[in-house]
Parts: C-alpha cells; structure tokens; sequence
C-alpha cells in the first residue's frame, strides 16, 4: 500500500483516511483509551492494522446508540495481541441486545405516546405521557416545573 509505513502499523493520517473518521477523533478515541499507539523516536504515532477494526467497531456502536463507556469496556475484553475474530465481535455486541431491545421499545413508546400528546395540545403536567409519564410529578416531592424536562 502506498505510503503505509509498514505492512502492520498506520500513522494517523492514514488511519483517518483508511477508517474515514478524523484525526481528531483519533486522539480523543485514544484519550478515552479505545485504541492505543505507539510513539515512534520522532514521538510520532503509530498504529497497529486491528486498530482499524477497532475504530469500525467504536463508529458503528456509537451509530446504534452505545455510550462510549459501553464500549470502552467492550473492547477491553478483546485480546490486545491480536485481531478479534468475528466470534469475538459477536459475543460483544450479543451483549447489548437486551438494551438495545430496551432502547427500540421506549423509543416506539415515545413515538406512540408524541401522536397523543400533539393530539391533545394541552401538556397538561398531570396528564402528559411525554412531559409527566405516569403522573410521576404527582408523587410527593417531584413536583414543579423545573422536572417537566429534566431528569
């Protein structure tokens, strides 16, 4: 490959153009410690070729919605002296079907509940599905305003 410093290492220049992701969120992808480097004498970086993967791997877990502390831990599971294998990757993301499952079912909820809700017009704080689900808000010491749309 042209311009590759070897056949096993990428600098972050051509990490960023093979992974299409940018060299700042390189930097903050190793920061967070989901992939590493080595620093060559010239303290220039270099990374190994499962760290493409591994780049793959973070991009489409953030796509489905996966906290990057998810996937931090995730992919400490993986073995740092080689290339995970398809059975590594799919024992990892088998590990988030329940949530993501728990995601699908509240969003369509949201989605269902937000028909009703412009439907109705009012945002009635004692009534609302979106803003006070289950009257919530209602209950002793989690009335006000202020809780409408925070946590």
């Amino acid at each position: 490959m042209a311009g590759e410093v070897s056949g096993r290492e990428f600098t972050v220049g051509q990490l960023a153009a093979r992974s299409g992701v940018a060299v700042s969120a390189l930097h903050f992808y190793e920061r967070q410690g989901l992939i590493s480097s080595r620093r060559t004498s010239g303290n220039q970086r270099r990374y190994t070729r499962d760290t493409l993967r591994r780049v793959a791997f973070i991009r489409i877990s953030q796509r489905v919605g996966i906290p990057l502390a998810m996937i931090k831990n995730a992919l400490d599971e993986l073995p740092a002296e080689r290339t995970p294998t398809r059975a590594d990757w799919a024992r990892l993301s088998a590990s988030w079907e329940a949530e993501l499952t728990a995601r699908i079912d509240d969003m369509m909820l949201l989605r269902d509940r937000l028909t009703d809700c412009i439907g109705c017009g009012c945002l009635s704080l004692a009534t609302c599905a979106l803003a006070n689900p289950d009257d919530a808000l209602g209950e002793p010491g989690r009335a006000g305003p202020q809780r409408v749309f925070g946590p």
